[in-house]
């Protein structure tokens, strides 16, 4: 097992910081396999690991388990779960497999979904879209126009999980907008794994503005097509 010693916080480190750093150093172990399915852990073992007290221990395996990573079984201890029981659509679970080996599965699975989800979802944001969220998304695709040829990721990310997310919402269907955390993640992993080109393609580029045009316009065949066009893209990219 990786040692993970997490060092005491200082007066001012919030509680909700600590706990984190233990949920993140276990979460990345059982995504990399470090602590393959099977694994049993203790909470004693984990507090001496740790160097914090039976209810840190406690309450940052309690987050594990609301995310099946593991289960807790009588007379055993903590069982660390295969990733056919994990929560996959969780976002943190989603972040330690793609800072993980796995990162190229991952993103194609990822990206899979994208292609199944957002072009429905740009099509019904064109019938359901609120003059505002219309509005919202020209500009947005200008944003992204103009950030991608200036060759500002960081704030070129910012604007692009905008865009999509506002997509998911003006869809109407609050199944697709739970997938908004889904989304950011594997666009965030993208810029952060060094997957996005200094400067974004122009096929990007156009079609982002082509689906905020056909959405702004009412226009759900093209919206569909230019979205399934860009995740096409995407997806050439990543394989």
């Amino acid at each position: 097992m990786a040692s993970h010693l997490v060092p005491a916080g200082t007066p001012t480190e919030s509680a909700t910081v600590f706990h984190t750093r233990i949920i993140d150093a276990l979460g990345q172990d059982i995504a990399d396999g470090v602590l393959p399915a099977g694994t049993r852990l203790t909470i004693e073992g984990l507090q001496q690991q740790f160097g914090v007290s039976r209810t840190v221990v406690r309450d940052c395996m309690r987050v594990l388990e609301a995310m099946n990573l593991i289960v807790p079984k009588r007379r055993i201890g903590l069982v660390v779960q295969g990733p056919e029981r994990w929560n996959v659509y969780d976002a943190r679970v989603i972040r330690w497999r793609l800072n993980g080996p796995g990162r190229a599965d991952q993103f194609r699975s990822l990206t899979h979904l994208r292609r199944a989800v957002e072009p429905v979802a740009a099509a019904l944001a064109a019938r359901h879209a609120s003059p505002a969220q219309r509005l919202r998304l020209l500009e947005l695709g200008q944003d992204l126009r103009r950030l991608g040829e200036d060759g500002a990721l960081e704030q070129f990310l910012g604007v692009d999980i905008e865009f999509h997310t506002l997509i998911l919402e003006a869809s109407g269907n609050e199944m697709f907008l739970a997938l908004r955390g889904v989304i950011a993640e594997v666009l965030s992993g993208r810029t952060y794994q060094g997957l996005m080109p200094h400067n974004p393609k122009e096929h990007a580029l156009r079609t982002h503005e082509q689906v905020a045009s056909a959405i702004s316009e009412g226009d759900p065949v093209t919206a569909e097509s230019c979205m399934g066009s860009l995740l096409a893209e995407v997806s050439s990219a990543i394989d």
